[in-house]
């Protein structure tokens, strides 16, 4: 049991004065995030009025808590007496965040229970991936983890998150790839927060499973899914291709990733680090599909046949069709036909769990279950149970 004596509640209750009421804890975690313009913060935290904001902010500065902007346009930071702070409001953070997954997980018990009972009784288990899967594991492309990698270019070229980042019109290739190296080696060479992806491997690592995904960060081999389980269709960060293409073969980034991270200045890598294609000296680019010139290549072929095998061994059996974040940008891939074979198939049952875009057709209701949760909470409660 902890000790506390009179000198340390007094401490504890200076800190919870000088963190203050609710709003104030919100002003608190968007400058931990980054320095704010007064216009931004208010655009973000609607909730308080000019007149709350502007009192608020001022009562922070005289607690010494952050430096107002010396110009009318200026940028709030926080002090180094604000900024340690961060421990202890991420801990609250944390707490919170536990309590409300209780809550909600208690609240969902004849849900979870239908779900285990699908899983245990099926033949074979389909998961297919999507982004929502990723981001549950904490791969988030903006907030703090975009601050924390990509405040440089957020000043320089004005885009707010990763996934703007990918598509800006760099004048460089040399700008180009100091950009991409550095998402890359935080998105593929990096573990993701969470071990979601460990769990769900963990959920039907006794089961006959395959995995679909349309995410291309590799998390699935990280966490022990066997390349011949698996189906990557948009491709591979950790891959590049020729960009004409000129042929169908892919290489491994990992070691060009590496050294254009290590070795890049002011947002440029060096002209010799540009990645070009071995055999037609053309630049390279990133094995993704974003048009027709997306290589398919060898491994790809032999993935998709994989895949085809496996539906055809479970057509008619009790197969459960499992849906992890996957959205409406590309349905056609995984939500669609995973609609269409449970609706053509009796024993087949369909699960969705998607944080607020989980949704089945009206024909396929009896077979189907959707959660719209949190996938990593989804599946921690599901171990949980099986645990006790």
């Amino acid at each position: 049991m902890t000790s506390w004596d009179k000198k340390s509640f007094d401490a504890t209750e200076h800190c919870a004065e000088l963190i203050g009421i609710e709003e104030r804890l919100l002003i608190m975690r968007n400058l931990l995030v980054r320095p704010w313009r007064y216009k931004e913060l208010h655009k973000n935290l609607r909730e308080l009025s000019s007149e709350k904001l502007k009192e608020h902010l001022h009562e922070m500065e005289q607690d010494g808590l952050l430096n107002a902007p010396a110009e009318p346009d200026g940028e709030y930071e926080l002090t180094e007496l604000g900024a340690s702070m961060r421990e202890i409001i991420a801990a609250m953070r944390q707490a919170g965040e536990a309590y409300q997954e209780q809550v909600r997980m208690d609240s969902i018990q004849n849900e979870l229970r239908q779900l285990r009972q699908a899983i245990s009784s099926a033949d074979a288990v389909m998961i297919g991936a999507g982004a929502g899967l990723s981001a549950s594991a904490g791969f988030s492309y903006a907030g703090e983890r975009f601050e924390k990698y990509f405040s440089d270019f957020r000043m320089r070229y004005g885009f707010e998150d990763m996934y703007t980042g990918g598509f800006f019109p760099y004048r460089t290739l040399e700008e180009y790839w100091s950009y991409w190296s550095r998402f890359v080696w935080i998105n593929r060479y990096h573990d993701a927060p969470k071990q979601v992806y460990a769990d769900v491997l963990s959920l039907v690592k006794d089961k006959e499973y395959f995995v679909l995904t349309t995410n291309v960060d590799h998390c699935f081999q990280k966490a022990g899914v066997n390349k011949d389980r698996l189906f990557y269709t948009q491709g591979d960060y950790g891959l590049f291709q020729c960009s004409v293409p000129c042929h169908d073969a892919t290489y491994d980034n990992e070691r060009a990733i590496r050294q254009m991270v290590a070795q890049q200045e002011d947002m440029h890598v060096s002209s010799a680090l540009i990645p070009r294609c071995p055999r037609c000296g053309k630049p390279m680019t990133m094995n993704l599909r974003s048009d027709d010139r997306f290589v398919e290549d060898e491994g790809w072929r032999r993935a998709a046949a994989k895949y085809e095998l496996f539906l055809e061994q479970y057509r008619d059996k009790r197969i459960l069709f499992l849906e992890l974040g996957v959205g409406y940008n590309t349905p056609v891939i995984i939500k669609y036909p995973f609609w269409q074979m449970t609706m053509s198939n009796p024993a087949a049952f369909y699960v969705c769990i998607n944080n607020g875009q989980a949704v089945c057709p009206s024909e396929i209701t009896e077979q189907s279950l959707c959660l719209n949760e949190d996938i990593g909470s989804v599946v921690r409660a599901l171990l949980k149970g099986a645990e006790e």
